[in-house]
């Protein structure tokens, strides 16, 4: 993991409508969980006398990969594995894109319009799903993206 780095949520407008959007089915067979609150430690161990290795944003989604006591291990979409307090999550259902740019569509396909564009690393929250669609929404923008786009 990189140290000392802050993963910071930002936004960037490529169109003059709006930005932000993605998302991503959750698989059945593995637990996802969000942050609750911004700047949340992700430290190297089960515990606080570990080391914080970077601060997480609020509803930043990451995959449960085992548990020690209150403690989470958990890993998020570039692979990073951490530990984190079990408060500090939820079960919140939010995506994270993955991908430099993606679209924002109408509805779930491409033939509907484009409504926006979404730049990786916004967070987005999670809403229903048409096959490899699925709903997004931001304080900036609602729309479908292609499961593709985001994590998880």
């Amino acid at each position: 993991m990189k140290r000392n780095i802050v993963k910071n949520v930002f936004i960037s407008t490529v169109t003059a409508a709006t930005l932000v959007g993605a998302t991503v089915l959750s698989s059945s067979a593995a637990e996802y969980v969000t942050v609750t609150k911004d700047g949340v430690n992700l430290r190297s161990g089960p515990g606080t006398n570990y080391e914080a290795i970077y601060q997480l944003p609020m509803h930043y989604p990451l995959r449960v990969l085992s548990k020690k006591g209150q403690w989470v291990k958990i890993e998020d979409y570039e692979g990073d594995k951490g530990w984190i307090y079990d408060t500090l999550v939820s079960a919140s259902p939010y995506v994270i894109v993955k991908v430099e740019e993606g679209n924002v569509r109408s509805g779930p396909g491409t033939n509907n319009a484009k409504v926006g564009t979404v730049s990786k690393d916004v967070i987005l929250k999670k809403g229903d799903n048409q096959g490899d669609w699925i709903q997004v929404s931001h304080p900036e923008i609602n729309g479908w993206v292609h499961r593709s786009l985001v994590w998880p």
